[in-house]
């Protein structure tokens, strides 16, 4: 596909990113334009879109990690799907270089486009960070995160109580946002069920630390929530570590500004986003000193005073006016609530645009904030209002399991749900999966013993050949 290779002479509208925005763009666009009325590309590197809020519980079981991606193929049907990253926008010219998993890079022209991205997790320069931790962005990684929890149980169930058995039941957060309080907490729920199973293991080696820069965790709660929510996983064993930074995270040996010092065998980095490398470097579309693009309340890109012609954005790696927001020139957060709205609005504004009508202002109050801690346990807030416990936890389904798109989704996820109700938690590590031809290579020869890093011991290398995932 180039940017020359098409006889059609409909408008080409092209969708940058098939996430929460770029996937509800498209999906209402073909519903709202008529047929031949345009040409809708969507160019993204997964086959499907992320539906981040299961995240949590594709880590603990509670949901298919299948269950959480919506597949681009099967709900887009008018939509013409292009495999690859797109590494370059030039507006000027009215293209966007794409690279492929395979071959050479090609352009593909357009018409019309929506830059929907996305943001990347923010990594700092931290050593250790980079070779060890886990970002928890992706359903791999929310599935890479599982599976090696499950088989840390499962070595250091054959081992003596000491150094390399604490590193094994020790798990770290970095990070104390939604994303990673909920991970944690889902995390440490299963852990906490996975001891009965472990009559070799003592509850009192489990160690699991949140580690947070801030003097607080969850910012989207107010500070009395807040507080509540670091109790609740105080209680179960868990320690939250405010005002702290990690300096150190060598061969899993994490070393906390505070001091305190600790081998963790598991690193999970949830320490907020950062603009889109391609939206930052590689456009001639205009950014803030953030590097999001700069778009007007309509979501088009550009200022009221200088709009860019047939460019818009939407989701997080755009600066979208928060018109609801009390304080003037506040943006609205880059979370999955506000995605999913801008990404309705923006099909319905491109259409608008493509007809000759004005687009409407991107203007929406929040439903409130909703979290789930663990199976059973949750928090929600609106306004004044909050409401905890087990009633927050089945809030928190019952949103989401509205939120997720497609019925096709919401009977499967239901479908799990119960089955979990019933049968519990599946407990089968496929860790194995992420080196699918040792055991050809192997020929049923056992792996070799890989040294533990910092504790003088030996382990199983399963969880440790090759970098890890971030």
């Amino acid at each position: 596909m180039t940017a020359t290779g098409s006889t059609d002479d409909r408008p080409t509208i092209l969708v940058v990113g098939g996430g929460y925005a770029g996937f509800y763009t498209a999906w209402r666009l073909e519903r709202r334009l008529r047929r031949g009325e345009a040409r809708l590309v969507l160019v993204d590197p997964r086959p499907y879109m992320t539906y981040q809020p299961f995240l949590p519980e594709v880590l603990a079981g509670s949901v298919e990690a299948r269950h959480a991606a919506v597949s681009h193929r099967r709900h887009l049907r008018r939509t013409e799907l292009v495999s690859g990253a797109v590494t370059g926008i030039d507006h000027a010219h009215r293209t966007v270089t794409v690279r492929p998993a395979r071959g050479p890079e090609f352009a593909i022209g357009y018409d019309v486009i929506a830059v929907t991205a996305g943001a990347v997790t923010r990594k700092l320069s931290i050593p250790g960070v980079a070779e060890r931790a886990i970002g928890l962005k992706h359903v791999e990684e929310a599935v890479a995160i599982r599976d090696r929890l499950l088989t840390a149980f499962d070595q250091a169930a054959v081992l003596e109580p000491g150094p390399l058995r604490r590193r094994l039941l020790t798990v770290t957060f970095v990070g104390g946002g939604f994303s990673g309080v909920e991970g944690f907490g889902e995390l440490l729920s299963l852990a906490t069920a996975l001891m009965r199973r472990y009559p070799e293991l003592d509850p009192g080696e489990l160690r699991f630390h949140l580690v947070e820069a801030r003097g607080r965790i969850l910012p989207e709660v107010t500070a009395r929530p807040g507080e509540w929510v670091v109790r609740a996983l105080e209680k179960r064993g868990a320690r939250v570590h405010l005002d702290t930074r990690v300096v150190s995270a060598r061969d899993g040996h994490v070393v906390l500004s505070t001091g305190e010092e600790f081998d963790s065998e598991l690193i999970v980095w949830t320490a907020g986003n950062a603009a889109n490398p391609m939206v930052r470097r590689h456009t001639d579309l205009p950014i803030d000193e953030r590097g999001l693009l700069t778009v007007r309340a309509d979501l088009r890109v550009g200022t009221d005073a200088e709009p860019v012609p047939d460019a818009w954005a939407a989701g997080d790696d755009a600066a979208v006016p928060d018109l609801a927001a009390a304080v003037p020139g506040t943006l609205a957060v880059p979370n999955a609530q506000h995605a999913v709205r801008q990404g309705k609005l923006l099909a319905r504004n491109i259409a608008a645009g493509l007809r000759g009508r004005e687009p409407k202002p991107y203007l929406h109050r929040s439903l409130g904030t909703i979290a789930t801690l663990g199976l059973g346990r949750g928090i929600f807030q609106f306004r004044r209002l909050v409401v905890k416990g087990f009633a927050a936890w089945l809030m928190h389904r019952g949103y989401h399991v509205l939120a997720v798109p497609t019925w096709e989704r919401k009977v499967r996820v239901l479908a799990v749900w119960l089955t979990a109700a019933v049968f519990g938690r599946d407990i089968v590590s496929l860790a194995s999966v992420q080196h699918p031809r040792d055991a050809f290579v192997s020929g049923g020869e056992p792996a070799p013993a890989v040294k533990a890093a910092g504790t003088g011991g030996e382990r199983s290398g399963v969880t440790d050949r090759g970098p890890a995932l971030s």
